[in-house]
This record gives C-alpha cells, structure tokens and sequence, in this order.
C-alpha cells in the first residue's frame, strides 16, 4: 500500500512539474506587457544619432525591414552582444535589414550614457549602424523595450511598418549559442516566411529609467 502511494505521489509531482513547465512555455511564449507587440504596426520616429543627424525608418527608402535594438554603454550582457550586433548589421544591410541602435538609459541615472560616452564607445567599438539617443525615453516606451538588449525586428510592408521578431538576439549570452532567434528572423523573412519563432523573453540589464517615468 505505501509502494502504490509513493508511486502516485511520484506520479502526481511529475504531473504537476509538467503542467508547470507547460503554464511557464505558454507564459514565455506570450506577447510582453506593454509596447508594441507581434503583428503591430510601428510608427516612424526621429532621433539623434550620436553624429548629429536625425535618424528615421525613412531615412533607409531601400530597406526591406529593420533590426532595431535597444543597448547601452554600461550594461555588461549587452556590452557582450557588441560583436554580434555589429555582425548582423554587417550580415544584413546589405540584404535590407539595417541595424538601429537605440539607447534607452537615462544618463542621469546612470553614468556612463550621455552622448559624449556614446560617441567613444561606438567609436571604440567601431559601431557601423546608428546609435541614437532618446530623450524621455519616448520610443523606448512605444515599443515596450525593457532591456539591455531588447531587439525588435520590422519589416516594411505595404500596410505599414510591421513588427515580426521581439526578445532576445540568441540563447547564449556568456558563451556560443546554440539558437539565433534574430538571424533566424530575418532569414525566413528575407525568404518570404514569418519567423518560426517571433517572441522570447529578453536577457540583461534592466532599462535605467529617468527619476520622473
């Protein structure tokens, strides 16, 4: 008798493991809070890029879409994507998918993020995509970014700006990933596909938001 009841407890406990697991998945799986989600259309913005210029979707009349990615100096997770940004920008704009960097810290708060920092390190870094500022964190807040890095990738249609990919650019920020949820994205997009796989949660530093927000 107290081996059938261990055996249903044990039973009973994977059960319950994998209803949990099934409830995280779904969870996982889900639109964010707040801010753009998969499917909507994403309005044009104007930023300063750390050059001077304003940067803006219409800025790229050619691209087919856009890899936009919220990062910063300070954040040690997204300091480790540097690379990796930068090789999907040199991966994909030539096919029509520029990268847009967007800083989403206020400088204020956190040290480190003002434009003069941003300029030395894209300079340092040998950034060649956009790295806007964004004051108020005004678009920040339009898409729903939340960390350092929280990328989103557009495509243009004829309906609009759509967004197609949200979350994380791999499963691996320490060390060689083994998904590539990004380049995947804009591969089956630049084949004529949605992206099997159109939302992950975001890995790394929590967005350091001005003491008025």
């Amino acid at each position: 008798m107290k081996r059938i009841t261990s055996k249903l407890k044990n039973r009973l406990s994977g059960a319950i493991v994998v209803v949990m697991a099934s409830m995280m998945v779904l969870g996982y799986a889900q639109a964010q809070e707040s801010g753009y989600q998969v499917g909507d259309k994403v309005a044009d913005f104007s930023l300063k890029n750390i050059d001077g210029k304003t940067v803006s979707f219409s800025s790229f009349p050619d691209a087919k879409g856009y890899i936009v990615v919220f990062t910063c100096n300070t954040c040690p997770v997204a300091k480790s994507y540097e690379e990796r940004i930068k090789e999907l920008d040199a991966t994909y704009k030539s096919a029509g998918y520029p990268v847009i960097a967007i800083n989403p810290n206020d400088p204020v708060v956190q040290k480190g993020e003002d434009l003069a920092d941003m300029q030395q390190r894209a300079k340092d870094k040998g950034f060649t995509f956009p790295y806007l500022l964004d004051p108020g964190h005004v678009v920040t807040k339009q898409f729903g970014a939340t960390r350092t890095p929280h990328i989103f990738i557009v495509e243009k249609t004829e309906a609009g700006n759509v967004v197609q990919y949200i979350g994380a650019i791999d499963d691996n920020s320490n060390g060689e990933p083994s998904k590539f949820f990004a380049k995947n994205a804009v591969d089956e997009l630049l084949a004529g596909s949605k992206p099997t796989t159109n939302f992950t949660k975001a890995v790394g530093c929590t967005i350091k938001w001005g003491k008025t927000i």
